[in-house]
């Protein structure tokens, strides 16, 4: 006897269809931007305001990387491009190893070090999530300014040993790995420091990178700390290094284009290298508590 085929009712084949045609549609208006911003960064000034758009020029003009990059191009104009490039890698990359590193080990003392308070203190923790960063803008430039570290990069990584977010994310991780294990290797001799570092660390790696590819991309895009704290453009970051190619009279939008193209690789490399951890690190906190 052949099996029947179940049909689907009309009503659920269109609801498939307009969810299908929705996601089309909010995908084209998502990549849309970043496909005009490719396509101007080899255009002429004249040229990116050209109505209608042309998505495909006549003809490339790489120039306008070599303006911002300031390799053999005859502009006279010298953006400092490539020293900014490196401030935001370092800081970036600083910034994303010293919150992952502190977190892993707050969350894993929140989370197997039973101490008395150790609940309260967690939540107490927590509340600092409900308090907006820019809040706290003026006393960290007072306690900067008092500790020498302003129009520093330390203004930058400093406030970064303590993630919320991030240790909240990896308590939740070790809560979900086994007692049991923990309570071996101390009867076998090992202290806390090995165990954390040799057992219970390899077991929460999709959230480690989960924390450090959010840590990374926070760091990278963060435009309020740099535009606060550092006054010198020796220090600029990325973000301070774009507002170079505005002016008051003209905005040069090919070279922002082409310097946004440029910015925009290490946060690719970052997301792709971790795209495979990062949607299940980021469920953890959902499913465990």
């Amino acid at each position: 006897m052949s099996k029947q085929v179940k049909q689907i009712p009309a009503s659920k084949r269109a609801l498939r269809i307009f969810m299908t045609v929705m996601i089309i549609v909010l995908t084209l208006i998502m990549v849309v931007p970043f496909l005009w911003m490719i396509s101007a960064s080899f255009k002429t000034q004249k040229d990116v305001m050209a109505i209608p758009i042309q998505w495909i020029p006549d003809y490339f003009y790489p120039d306008n990387y070599r303006k911002v990059l300031g390799i053999g191009s005859k502009s006279s104009t010298d953006y400092h491009f490539l020293l900014s490039y490196w401030n935001s890698l370092k800081v970036a990359v600083i910034s994303t190893v010293v919150s992952v590193l502190s977190s892993a080990m707050a969350g894993y003392a929140f989370a197997k070090l039973k101490f008395k308070g150790s609940h309260f203190l967690f939540i107490l923790y927590l509340a600092q999530m409900m308090v907006p960063s820019q809040l706290t803008l003026i006393p960290r430039f007072i306690a900067f300014s008092e500790l020498g570290m302003t129009n520093s990069h330390m203004s930058l990584i400093a406030p970064k040993i303590i993630a919320v977010s991030s240790t909240f994310m990896l308590r939740q991780a070790f809560m979900g790995t086994p007692d049991e294990l923990r309570e071996a290797a101390k009867m076998d001799g090992a202290g806390e420091y090995r165990i954390w570092a040799q057992i219970m660390v390899p077991l929460v790696k999709p959230t480690l990178a989960a924390v450090a590819t959010v840590q990374f991309l926070e760091s990278w895009n963060n435009y309020l700390d740099p535009l606060v704290f550092i006054s010198h453009w020796k220090k600029w970051t990325l973000p301070l290094a774009l507002n170079q190619f505005i002016g008051a009279e003209v905005t040069q939008y090919n070279l922002i284009m082409a310097a946004c193209c440029l910015a925009v690789v290490p946060v690719f490399a970052v997301f792709l290298a971790g795209q495979k951890y990062f949607l299940k690190g980021m469920t953890v906190g959902a499913v465990k508590g």
